[in-house]
This record gives C-alpha cells, sequence and structure tokens, in this order.
C-alpha cells in the first residue's frame, strides 16, 4: 500500500473504540455549511476535564473520513488523548482532484470556510467534551494553505497552528489580523510544494514559505531575523524565533522528505510544541 494515497489518507488517525456521536464513516457529523469526523480517544477523559483537539484539514481530493483510518502520522495524537477533527472540502468546480478549499482571497469562494471551522468547532466541542482553548489547528498541502489564511484572518481561532508542506499562495498577504503561534513543517524534496513555490497555470502561483515566515515573524513581533534557536531531531531539523514581543512563537522544522512522505516523528514533535507554548502562553480553565 502506498504511503497513503496523495497523502490524505495520512491526515487523520485512529478509528477510535469508543462510541462515534456522529455514527460510521458514512455518517459524518453535520453542520450547517459541511461535514467533519472526528477520531476520539478510545479511554474517557478526567472527571471533570476537557480534552484538547487537533482541526485537522485534508490535502487535495482527500476527505474527512479518514480521519476514520487505522493508520495515520496523527494517531499519536489519538493515543495521547486528542479529538482529531477531519472537516471536508467541498467538491471543487473544475478541479480534476475533487474536494478542496476555498483559501485563495482572490479566487471565487464556495464557502467561507473561516465560518465552516467555526461551526465544525462549535459542533465538537459540544459533541465530544473539548477544550475550546487547546485547539491545534493544521493541514496538509492546500489543507495547510488554508491553515495559513486561516490564521492570519483570525488567529484565535486556534491555540497555534501547524500547517504541513503548504503554506500562503502569491500575492502574499501584508499583513495579518494578529500575533500566532506557528509551526510550519516542509520537505526539503518536496516538488509538488516547493520552498520556494512555484506557479500552476497562468493565473496562480504557490508562495515562497520564507517570505511567508518573515510576514509572521513581523506579525509577532520578533526581534530578528536569525533564529533564536536551531535544534536537530534525528531527521527533523527544526529553526525557531522566540524573543518575540507578542510571546508567541515561529517555528520552521524540515525534513529530508518530499511532499507525501513526512517524518513519522512530526506528529509526536508537533505535539510536544503545542503543549510547550501553551504552558508557555498560559490559558484560563
Amino acid at each position: 500500500m502506498a504511503r497513503l494515497s496523495l497523502f490524505s489518507a495520512l491526515l487523520f488517525g485512529l478509528a477510535s473504540t469508543a462510541a462515534q456521536a456522529c455514527g460510521s464513516q458514512a455518517e459524518p457529523c453535520k453542520v450547517p455549511l459541511g461535514d467533519y469526523h472526528a477520531a476520539v480517544p478510545a479511554t474517557a477523559p478526567s472527571l471533570g476535564k476537557k480534552r484538547p483537539a487537533v482541526l485537522f484539514f485534508h490535502g487535495a481530493g482527500g476527505g474527512g473520513d479518514a480521519v476514520l483510518s487505522a493508520d495515520s502520522v496523527l494517531k499519536p495524537f489519538v493515543e495521547a488523548g486528542y479529538v482529531v477533527l477531519g472537516p471536508s472540502g467541498l467538491v471543487m468546480q473544475n478541479s480534476r482532484y475533487g474536494r478542496g478549499w476555498s483559501f485563495l482571497p482572490d479566487a471565487p469562494q464556495q464557502r467561507d470556510e473561516l465560518a465552516f471551522a467555526q461551526q465544525v468547532l462549535d459542533d465538537a466541542v459540544a459533541r465530544f467534551g473539548i477544550d475550546r482553548k487547546r485547539v491545534l489547528v493544521g493541514g496538509f498541502s492546500i489543507g495547510a494553505s488554508l491553515t495559513w489564511y486561516l490564521a492570519c484572518r483570525q488567529p484565535d481561532l486556534g491555540a497555534a497552528y501547524a500547517p504541513l508542506a503548504g503554506n500562503f499562495w502569491r500575492p502574499h498577504p501584508t499583513k495579518c489580523a494578529g500575533p500566532v503561534d506557528i509551526l510550519q513543517t516542509h520537505g526539503w524534496r518536496d516538488e509538488v510544494f516547493p520552498l520556494e513555490g512555484r506557479q500552476l497555470g497562468p493565473n496562480h502561483a504557490q508562495g515562497d514559505v520564507f517570505e511567508g515566515l518573515q510576514l509572521w515573524r513581523a506579525t509577532d513581533g520578533c526581534k530578528t531575523t536569525r533564529p533564536d534557536t536551531i535544534e536537530v531531531h534525528g531527521p527533523v531539523w527544526q529553526r525557531s524565533w522566540t524573543n518575540c514581543e507578542s510571546g508567541r512563537q515561529v517555528s520552521l522544522v524540515l525534513h529530508a522528505g518530499g511532499h507525501e512522505d513526512p517524518p513519522k516523528e512530526w506528529a509526536e514533535l508537533a505535539r510536544h510544541w503545542f503543549e510547550a507554548r501553551l504552558k508557555a502562553r498560559p490559558v484560563a480553565n
């Protein structure tokens, strides 16, 4: 079996042995603007405690039902007690990939994706006992691009952001609404969404990861262009900007793989980074 075709099957982890409040794989949780699936930990949370969650947007041609896959790089999140939410994109008009997202500000919008994401979170908080203040928002490929735009448009949609193999498209935004904690992960050999981006037809071009990170550093009030910490964790290399006036952090993780081949360590790295950011920026219960 390929490493989870088009990586969309990679996006979400572990079908829970606990009861699925929204039914089977064919019966997603529904909100007014669409639907989503959820992988729920098999064990109940501690008495009186709410669960953290990951809201993760699939890549082109994927679907939220990948949350029920038995094999996923997000499996460690579920095993650590997180609810993993898999929203489904709409079938895009004139697209050969099928489902996707309305993320480009200057392109036709089939749906207000920010409003959809808010509906998913509101519904999931009520259904699954999620702590709304401990939600990590991420995505893969164009799902990662959507993550960047949502973070830029409404920074407090999530407590932090962990996009994977995607970012802004050209022309890049010149301003974002506020600071965020963001962990960008990208493959050194990614040819589908290269680090520097690429032209796709006459009207659209993927953006440059480094240019996008500069906007986040400026938005977060980071004091230098040089990273404050540089770390190597086995097959991944991490550069972080931590000396920022906002108290937020910008981090870039690089790995040697391509677009559909993230390191197996990614989920644990992202989870530990997220939990460290929550501790550094305490939130009220």
